[in-house]
């Protein structure tokens, strides 16, 4: 019997079959929430007290989630991570920026900076994909700031957030980058390491695209206020990657533009569930429930290994598996697509025989322990 005919059976099943890595599965109770309470705000301005309210909610959420200190702001503005690498390239890279590359998402904003006509050709540490640099070990002194991704949910790998010594202290110094896009929510951080911790929310945060937020050291604030009062005769900045532009609305609790309103709500609501739960603390271990699970039942398969060799590097919230040539993982994808289990497919780019399951702070740890199951039926019966 082909695998796309095989019907796993209803016990065996996750409660939830979505595990996609971006976005990530939605509670059904947000979307209630939204439906029962979002039609007071959505389609009202967004200047008024009822957004501003709820952006305000958001960035106390955001502040109490990551125990964010004093003298550091929560923007937020329109657009997406790939909008906010464009607006840092704008407005936080002096000159020159050093990346650490190993992935397609800690790359692409690599590729921002060398296309900026105004900065100079970045340095740009790689490895393949699978591994990562040691960010302790990137040292340029021609660099003012230091990229990289706290989470690379193309291959899996996670990276600490870790301050080299003498970056971060002053607008002159190295600056700290996390595109915490895919990591934040689910693996642990103090957030003074970074000067921008950026992020967008339909990822760990349970929400919609369309809109950046970032923590900004007072480093990042007296940068970005540097590079901005050089106008008229400095760099050319649309005010839409204005990062002072952002900064001055976000403290008003408002977006330059209209926001989307659901996504904010959305948000806000996750926040809510992740601090009544306990917080970061408490979603850190969520997703190291699920991600042991992953990893100890693909180090114990037959024809099953993470794709991720040292197990510190490992994410939490994205898990790579590689499968032998006795598994066809496309296929396997394509039966579970079918009983409900669906998103499990690698990075296309990837090109590798493997699954790729997300287990943000939404996704139940007996949702993934009921997906191996159902991989371990379907595999049986191949």
């Amino acid at each position: 019997m082909p695998q796309t005919l095989l019907k796993i059976p209803e016990q065996l099943k996750p409660a939830d079959g979505r595990f996609g890595s971006g976005p990530s599965r939605v509670r059904p109770e947000q979307l209630e929430h939204l439906s029962t309470s979002g039609a007071s705000v959505i389609g009202t301005s967004h200047r008024q007290q009822p957004v501003k309210q709820l952006v305000a909610r958001v960035r106390q959420g955001v502040r109490d989630l990551f125990a964010v200190p004093d003298g550091h702001e929560v923007a937020l503005g329109n657009g997406g991570t790939t909008a906010f690498w464009d607006a840092a390239a704008a407005c936080l890279v002096r000159d020159r920026a050093l990346h650490l590359a190993y992935g397609e998402f800690s790359s692409k904003f690599a590729t921002c900076t060398r296309t900026a006509p105004f900065l100079s050709e970045p340095v740009v540490i790689e490895t393949e994909p699978g591994d990562a640099p040691d960010p302790l070990s990137a040292s340029d002194d021609s660099a003012d700031v230091i990229a990289w991704a706290h989470n690379e949910s193309s291959t899996g790998v996670m990276v600490p957030v870790v301050r080299p010594a003498g970056t971060g202290t002053g607008p002159n110094d190295q600056l700290i980058l996390i595109d915490a896009t895919s990591g934040a929510g689910g693996l642990p951080v103090e957030i003074t390491n970074a000067d921008a911790y950026y992020f967008a929310p339909q990822k760990g945060f349970a929400s919609d695209g369309g809109l950046w937020l970032a923590i900004l050291s007072p480093a990042a604030i007296e940068r970005i206020a540097t590079i901005t009062e050089q106008k008229p005769g400095g760099r050319w900045i649309p005010e839409f990657l204005s990062l002072q532009t952002a900064l001055e609305n976000s403290t008003k609790d408002q977006t330059y533009n209209t926001p989307a309103i659901a996504t904010l709500f959305l948000l806000a609501d996750q926040l809510d569930w992740m601090l009544g739960r306990g917080g970061l603390e408490a979603m850190v271990a969520r997703t190291t429930r699920s991600s042991d699970h992953l990893y100890g039942w693909a180090g114990q398969h037959p024809h099953a290994t993470p794709f991720v060799q040292d197990a510190a590097k490992r994410s939490l919230v994205v898990g790579t598996i590689d499968f032998d040539d006795e598994v066809d993982a496309a296929s396997l994808a394509a039966t579970l697509r079918s009983n409900g289990i669906v998103d499990v497919e690698p990075y296309r780019k990837l090109g590798r025989n493997q699954l790729r399951i997300a287990m943000f702070p939404a996704t139940d740890p007996a949702d993934v322990e009921a997906l191996t199951a159902c991989i371990d039926w379907v595999l049986e019966r191949s």
